[in-house]
């Protein structure tokens, strides 16, 4: 869910490929962290290009980092749309494009320059390659009374001609489709011949040709080898259309529940649903005890549902790149629950500052982020408080982390560097305002364990201890660590074990460290930063 480009939307501009003095001067907003903002308005010459230039590199981020059978919706609006189409058939193929979905977000529109009131929005859907199968729906009770006959086994099915109706019926369009059937009204036996067989019409079976209403020479819509492979779901009977003229035709016998399992249709491209507007959306938000005034568009949640849904991704990682309030996190959820999967999110939004005197800075919302983590914890707890019995299991859990500098000083990285006089300076090699949990979340990165992975801490010989994926990672970052605590830690045989240099209580412990882990776990894989 990107910024529009409406012309009011602030969008983080990455260069844009100018040089950084004539940038500057191009934008002249800089926030307090050095990230450089721009208002895109219309009166900019560069409107549209700007917005793609952002976005063109994060879809293809997108594209390295979807599964092979991964899938991507995009929402926007009629301002970029078609300049979307365009870098998504370019980044992602034409050939993996799915669809355009239209769908209300305001059933009473919304006002803007143009003469109309404006009532959708549009969801480009892509896929990494054609290996993504979009999750069918459960058809409704509507299509299911459809099915109307019984068969002798109890099977419930509906008929349809196996004709082809429509445009491209004749029998020049296809005439590979243009074969006969056999049926004998006495046995009820139905056979079908690539070539006429007069032997067949001499023992009592009537001939059927796909004729059509006129007359004139049809086709049927499977070939002759689907129409042998499934014979069994044909019949053959007359239409009830020309029961005068005693004229037959061939039916498929569409059992709902002929894959083994209940009825499904396929998804539509247009969307007119009240849970997916956004009067729903805001009233999700307002119900989880927010102020309308907080967030102004959010998204709803069971659109958010829908989309993962039809995604058909299992117990996948999904990810939104503009999380806003969170709402995709409340949708993950929400469907975790509902059929116990383990779906899990990553959120990604630029910590964008509430303006100073707006509803959310008065709330103590410091910066979009910090909302859409409240969010994230209402949602959660408000899923388990109403169903308690069936989400005693899910995991509402989740870890925020801020995209910062090494914990490292430069030091760590480039020795060399520095001069003999200022060793004194650099007695701790680890930036003075980093923690010890800024220190694991770095070893972890380091040694490639997911950051979901379960932390625990543990105290081993008096001193605080991370296990990290019970216990497949031992990190301490605490003073005065000495031999036996080294000797504790190794007796628990982590595969790996991290230390900090500074945490050592003397160099004899240093110089003992190897040693004693050679003898209680050689396999342990050490490390001190």
């Amino acid at each position: 869910d990107p910024p529009y480009n409406t012309g009011s939307d602030f969008i983080y501009e990455d260069d844009f490929a100018q040089s950084v003095a004539a940038y500057a001067n191009n934008s002249g907003q800089i926030d307090e962290d050095g990230n450089r903002l721009v208002q895109n308005t219309e009166s900019n010459g560069r409107f549209h290009t700007d917005w793609l230039n952002m976005m063109y590199p994060r879809l293809k981020l997108a594209k390295d980092m979807l599964s092979k059978d991964g899938v991507i919706f995009i929402s926007i609006d009629d301002n970029e749309l078609e300049n979307l189409l365009k870098i998504c058939n370019e980044i992602f193929g034409e050939d993996n494009y799915q669809a355009t979905i239209t769908y209300v977000r305001k059933t009473s529109g919304k006002q803007d320059s143009t003469n109309f009131m404006k009532s959708t929005e549009f969801m480009l859907v892509y896929s990494r390659s054609a290996a993504w199968d979009c999750m069918p729906l459960i058809a409704t009770d509507k299509v299911i009374n459809r099915f109307d006959k019984v068969d002798d086994d109890g099977r419930k099915y509906r008929e349809t001609d196996l004709r082809k109706t429509g445009t491209g019926d004749r029998r020049q369009d296809r005439p590979a489709m243009w074969y006969p059937f056999y049926f004998n009204p006495q046995t009820k036996d139905l056979v079908v011949r690539e070539e006429v067989d007069q032997s067949l019409v001499n023992s009592g079976y009537i001939e059927i040709w796909p004729i059509k209403p006129d007359h004139s020479d049809g086709r049927w819509r499977w070939g002759y080898k689907t129409s042998k492979d499934n014979i069994e779901f044909l019949d053959a009977h007359i239409m009830p259309k020309y029961a005068d003229e005693g004229k037959f035709t061939v039916y498929e016998k569409d059992y709902i529940d002929k894959n083994g399992g209940i009825k499904t249709v396929k998804e539509h491209t247009f969307w007119n649903r009240k849970e997916f507007n956004s009067d729903n959306a805001m009233k999700e938000f307002k119900d989880l005890g927010f102020s309308n005034q907080l967030f102004p568009f959010p998204k709803s949640s069971a659109l958010m549902k829908h989309l993962v849904y039809l995604a058909n991704c299992g117990d996948s990682i999904v990810m939104d790149f503009f999380s806003g309030s969170g709402t995709f996190a409340e949708g993950v959820m929400k469907i975790n629950s509902e059929d116990h999967s383990h779906r899990r999110f990553i959120l990604v939004q630029i910590p964008e500052k509430c303006k100073e005197g707006s509803d959310a800075f008065k709330a103590g919302y410091q910066t979009i982020c910090d909302l859409g983590e409240e969010r994230i914890k209402r949602a959660g707890k408000k899923i388990k408080e109403e169903s308690p019995l069936t989400t005693a299991d899910l995991d509402i859990g989740f870890r925020c982390f801020e995209v910062d500098s090494s914990n490292m000083k430069d030091v760590y990285y480039q020795p060399d560097a520095i001069k003999q006089d200022q060793i004194g300076l650099f007695e701790d090699n680890i930036k003075a305002d980093r923690t010890p949990e800024d220190l694991l979340i770095q070893v972890m990165l380091d040694l490639g364990i997911l950051l979901s992975s379960k932390v625990e801490e543990i105290v081993i010989d008096g001193k605080k201890v991370f296990s990290v994926d019970d216990g497949y990672l031992l990190a301490c970052f605490d003073e005065n660590v000495t031999d036996e605590t080294v000797t504790e830690i190794a007796k628990h045989h982590p595969f790996y074990a991290v230390f900090r240099d500074r945490s050592m209580k003397n160099d004899s412990v240093l110089t003992n460290f190897e040693q004693i882990f050679a003898t209680y776990s050689p396999e342990t894989v050490r490390k001190v930063i």
